[in-house]
Order: structure tokens, then C-alpha cells, then sequence
């Protein structure tokens, strides 16, 4: 396996992240191409918003928490929202290839009946020797939203925090 889809996977199984961010991020994306990337075409891609994180550090004797929650919208009703936390200093950046195999966030529907909208939520615990492994600096979380019509959109930094050491 590459270095980068090594060092990909850790950091979606960890998600070794801290601080707190709110950021929105919305795009025209269309369904992707044969090889799995994300390619812009006429039609609108799920909108996500109102993206935040938030973090509870490990203590001694409790593992800490992340909590990456957003609202994705799309006139087709919301498939799923994959989620990955990388620092800034990981070049190159990951893309929306790479969020193929990183974990999906929970997404209830939110809103009127009308609505095609869901709240999306992320949570994994982060034990004291993965926040003690972070490393320092700007961290940001990529999500890739699918929509039900195939339509996806990917945000490299739909929020961002710091971990400090």
C-alpha cells in the first residue's frame, strides 16, 4: 500500500484533531468520472453548510472526543458525507479520490417534509497517545457529499482548528 493511503487511513481512523472551526462550503460539482474524481459539470452538487468541529482532549483517565457535525443539502435527497481530518503540513493535500475509503458520518433528515436536507454528524473518540502522536499546527476537515442523484461535492476544508501541543 502507498505511503499517502497509509498515512490517509490513520488519520480517518484517528482523526487526531483539535480546537474548534465553523466554515461553509458550497459547489457545482456533478457525478463523478470513471476514476473516481470529483469533475464539475453543469449540474449542482449537494451543499454543505454550517460545518463545524468540535474537541474534547483525553485526560489521564478519559479518552477524548471528535465531533464533526454539517447540513448537507440537495434537491435529490442526501446519500452520505465522508469525512477525513488531515494537518495542513500533509502534502500533497488529499482529494476527493482519497475519500474512498475514509468513514461516513451519520445523516439524519433535517428540515420541512419538503426539504432534501440532512444534519450529518462524525464522532470518534481520540485516546491520550493519538492526540499525543498529532501533529502541531493548522488541521482541517475534507468532506466529499453524495447525492442520492450521483451529484457529489467535495469541500478540502469544509472547517478548520489548530492542535497544539
Amino acid at each position: 500500500m502507498p505511503k499517502r493511503a497509509v498515512t490517509l487511513s490513520a488519520l480517518a481512523g484517528a482523526a487526531l484533531l483539535a480546537g474548534t472551526g465553523a466554515y461553509a462550503f458550497a459547489g457545482e460539482t456533478g457525478s463523478n468520472g470513471s476514476n473516481g474524481s470529483t469533475r464539475s459539470t453543469g449540474s449542482t452538487g449537494p451543499e454543505v453548510a454550517k460545518a463545524s468541529v468540535v474537541y474534547v482532549a483525553p485526560s489521564a483517565d478519559k479518552d477524548g472526543s471528535l465531533t464533526f457535525t454539517a447540513r448537507v443539502s440537495d434537491d435529490s435527497g442526501v446519500r452520505n458525507l465522508k469525512v477525513l481530518a488531515w494537518p495542513e503540513s500533509m502534502t500533497p493535500a488529499p482529494d476527493a479520490k482519497d475519500m474512498a475509503h475514509v468513514e461516513s458520518a451519520t445523516c439524519e433528515p433535517s428540515g420541512p417534509s419538503g426539504d432534501k436536507a440532512a444534519l450529518c454528524t462524525y464522532t470518534v473518540k481520540v485516546t491520550s497517545a493519538e492526540a499525543a502522536a498529532s501533529p502541531n499546527g493548522a488541521w482541517h476537515v475534507g468532506v466529499l457529499a453524495s447525492a442520492k442523484d450521483g451529484g457529489r461535492t467535495f469541500a478540502p476544508k469544509a472547517a478548520g482548528f489548530a492542535v497544539e501541543g
